[in-house]
C-alpha cells in the first residue's frame, strides 16, 4: 500500500504512547498516510497522569519543522502542544517559511488527569497569532471556555463560543463535545456560512485517553487527500468512534482507544 499523503505533526510526545505525537503518528498511518513530526515537549505520563514535562527548545523544533518539510512537502500540518510564547512564535516563524495551507490546529491546555500543559502568557498569543493561520481548530469545552472566556453548559454556548473564536480570526472551528453530560455526544463545526452537528453515541467507558489528538490528526489526514472539511470532520468522528467503541482497555487509568481499528492484517503477518 502505498502513502497517499504527507503530514507534519508538530507536537509534544506521549510516554505511554496513547496521546501526543504517537496517537498522531498512529492515526496518520492508520488512514493510510505518511507522518513526519516536529517534537515540541517530551512528557513523562501514562493512564493516571503527567509526572514532568520537559521543553524543547523553540529553535530545535523550528529546525525539525523547516529542515523535515524542504525535503518532504507536506500536504496538510497538524498542530498540538505549544508549551510556551516562544515556541508559539517559533512555529509561526517557521509556517511562513514553508507556507502550507491546511493546518488544524488542536488547542492542547489540560491533560486528561487535569494537569496544565500551557502557560497563561501561551494561550493569549495562541489567541491572538496563531488560531488565525490555521483552517481548523478542534478545542474541547474546557479549551473553548479558556479561549474565549465564556461557560459552556449546551449546544447553544457551544455555538456561542465558536462564534467568538471566528471573531478572533479562526476560518473554520469544530468544538468538540464530549465534556457536556448527555448520551448523546455533539460536535459542532461553525464557519461564516455554515453550522454542521455531528451527532455520535456516547460510549460508557473511562478509555478516551487521546481522543482530541486522535480527531485533529485524523482530519488533517482527511484534508490533505483533498476532502472538503465538513466530510473530514465526518469521516474523522466517525474513525474516533470506533476506536473508543474498539479500545484495548489498558492502564489503570484513562486508557488509550484503538488506532489500530482501520487496519486488517494480512493472514500471513498473523
Amino acid at each position: 500500500m502505498k502513502s497517499k499523503s504527507k503530514i507534519l505533526i508538530i507536537a509534544g510526545s506521549d510516554s505511554s504512547g496513547g496521546a501526543g505525537i504517537q496517537a498522531d503518528i498512529k492515526t496518520v498511518t492508520a488512514l493510510g498516510s505518511f507522518a513526519m513530526t516536529a517534537i515540541s515537549a517530551i512528557t513523562s505520563q501514562n493512564t493516571t497522569g503527567v509526572k514532568s514535562i520537559i521543553a524543547i527548545k523553540p529553535l530545535e523544533i523550528s529546525n525539525q519543522i523547516i529542515f523535515t518539510s524542504k525535503d518532504i512537502k507536506p500536504d496538510a500540518i497538524k498542530i498540538g502542544m505549544l508549551h510556551s510564547t516562544k515556541v508559539i512564535n517559533s512555529v509561526i516563524k517557521s509556517l511562513d517559511s514553508i507556507k502550507v495551507k491546511k493546518i488544524v490546529l488542536d488547542p492542547v491546555m489540560v491533560a486528561k488527569g487535569g494537569a496544565k500543559l500551557i502557560d497563561s502568557s501561551a494561550i493569549q498569543t495562541l489567541k491572538t497569532k496563531l488560531i488565525k493561520r490555521a483552517m481548523l481548530i478542534t478545542p474541547n469545552i474546557p479549551e473553548a471556555e479558556i479561549l474565549t472566556k465564556t461557560k459552556i453548559r449546551n449546544k447553544e454556548d457551544m455555538i456561542f463560543a465558536a462564534n467568538k473564536l471566528l471573531e478572533f480570526g479562526a476560518k473554520n472551528v469544530l468544538i468538540k463535545g464530549g465534556h457536556l453530560k448527555s448520551n448523546l455526544v455533539q460536535d459542532i463545526l461553525v464557519n461564516k456560512f455554515d453550522i454542521e452537528v455531528f451527532n455520535s453515541p456516547r460510549y460508557k467507558t473511562k478509555n478516551t485517553h487521546g481522543t482530541g489528538c486522535t480527531l485533529s490528526s485524523a482530519i488533517a489526514t482527511f484534508l490533505s487527500c483533498g476532502k472538503p472539511i465538513k466530510k473530514s470532520c465526518e469521516l474523522g468522528i466517525k474513525y474516533v468512534n470506533f476506536a473508543i467503541k474498539t479500545n484495548p482497555n489498558y492502564g489503570k487509568g484513562h486508557g488509550p482507544i484503538n488506532h489500530l481499528n482501520t487496519i486488517s492484517i494480512n493472514k500471513k503477518f498473523r
